[in-house]
């Protein structure tokens, strides 16, 4: 397992292991950025679709809760870029904000480039949780 800091976010990347996600019964985990330290931007790095199995499904899930049982709200490709901005409690999932395929190269265009307060995303991207197996660190 290796192990990423970024300011305010630990985050864990381990080997795939290709369990198919189950039905929705999570509750909406809403995705957080800032910091209580305007010394940092809202997202502590910036990060990459990566690792999935070629022979599966070729996708990564963004779920509405960090859990399997969270509502899939999108599927991301290998490469797409996504904001690392949050983390569960136990480390496997991150919160992330990110462009939908279609506008993949307004990537900066999220409004978490700036320091922010700590507080609920509500920019112009998407939101949702991934697992952080599939997530390479690129920036932060």
């Amino acid at each position: 397992m290796h192990r990423i800091i970024l300011p305010g976010l630990a985050i864990a990347s381990t080997a795939l292991n290709g369990a198919a996600p189950a039905m929705s019964t999570a509750v909406a985990t809403q995705v957080m950025v800032g910091s209580d330290d305007l010394d940092f931007d809202a997202c502590g790095g910036v990060g990459v679709v990566a690792g999935l199995n070629p022979r599966g499904d070729n996708f990564l899930s963004v779920r509405s809760s960090p859990s399997t049982s969270g509502r899939e709200l999108f599927r991301l490709k290998t490469g797409h870029p996504v904001n690392l901005c949050d983390v569960s409690e136990d480390g496997k999932w991150l919160g992330v904000v990110f462009q939908p395929a279609e506008d993949e190269q307004d990537f900066g265009n999220c409004g978490v480039g700036t320091p922010l307060p700590r507080q609920p995303y509500s920019g112009p991207c998407q939101q949702g949780w991934v697992s952080g197996r599939y997530i390479e660190l690129v920036a932060g």
